[in-house]
């Protein structure tokens, strides 16, 4: 049983894998003995990497390709499936969203919300995940096995409640309105997922999406997290950590039969 959750000797790729939570899933992928290259749309140098991530052992690769850029992507796996061979999973983890203390227009009414910042947020988190699948499950695709994970958010199953925002206005004089992008790019993911999961089920790579909740990391108001956890029976955040078991279980042979599936991870969220 033990050997079925194993992901030793497996190579994943995570994208983002140096933000808060690539950096989450990375390390516990390396402490569970996987080789990790990470795809980044910076350059990060030997010595950060070694305290970014310790323990390492010399199981981590960083290459420099944003999700946007085909041509980078395709450059890394090149290199990526010459020194250790065609990945057996890939984490569609890059993604951004509007910042909540960004510019008015970012978080203004829908009626009058910016083109650009609409397409910046669909081309990473939509566009990216795709072009990443193409790329590197294509490679999967030929060797005849692989699993893409994609990470993805409660807020592409249902709307952001504004009702958890209207302290901003409150406090700020400002009305604050959660922007539409963000959860029509992860809302899209699942039928990307979808369709992934059947278009190469017949060549054995799995596409799984996983939908995450809220996760403690201290950046937040504290009027948002209070109004936020009053709607989840948990009753608070995950910790960080929390989420490393599901990508973990979806990159080992624990799922070999499940593809095209939607992971809720949320602590109830979804469940009123």
């Amino acid at each position: 049983m033990t050997d079925l959750f194993s992901v030793e000797g497996k190579v994943i790729v995570v994208t983002g894998g140096l933000g808060q939570l690539g950096t989450e899933f990375a390390s516990s992928l390396l402490s569970a003995g996987a080789k990790v290259a990470i795809y980044s749309r910076r350059p990060i140098d030997a010595a950060a990497i070694d305290e970014k991530f310790p323990n390492h052992g010399g199981r981590l690769k960083v290459y420099v390709a944003s999700v946007t850029d085909k041509e980078a992507l395709e450059a890394a796996t090149d290199a990526l499936c010459a020194e250790w061979g065609v990945p057996h999973a890939l984490v569609n983890n890059a993604g951004i969203d509007s910042k909540p203390n960004g510019a008015a227009d970012q978080n203004g009414p829908f009626e009058s919300y910016p083109q650009k910042y609409w397409d910046e947020i669909i081309d990473v988190n939509l566009t990216g995940v795709m072009l990443c699948s193409q790329v590197v499950g294509a490679r999967m695709a030929e060797a005849g096995r692989g699993s893409i994970i994609n990470v993805g958010s409660i807020y592409g199953m249902v709307s952001p409640n504004q009702a958890l925002y209207a302290y901003r206005e409150k406090r700020d004089g400002v009305p604050f309105i959660k922007a539409v992008s963000y959860a029509a790019s992860k809302s899209g993911l699942l039928n990307l997922t979808r369709y992934v999961a059947t278009y190469w089920a017949p060549r054995n790579v799995r596409c799984n999406l996983i939908s995450f909740g809220g996760v403690k990391t201290g950046s937040f108001d504290k009027e948002f997290v209070d109004a936020f956890l009053e709607r989840v029976p948990l009753g608070r955040q995950a910790e960080k950590g929390e989420y490393n078991g599901v990508i973990r279980f979806l990159a080992s042979d624990a799922s070999t039969y499940m593809t095209g599936s939607n992971v809720v991870v949320d602590g109830g969220f979804t469940a009123w």
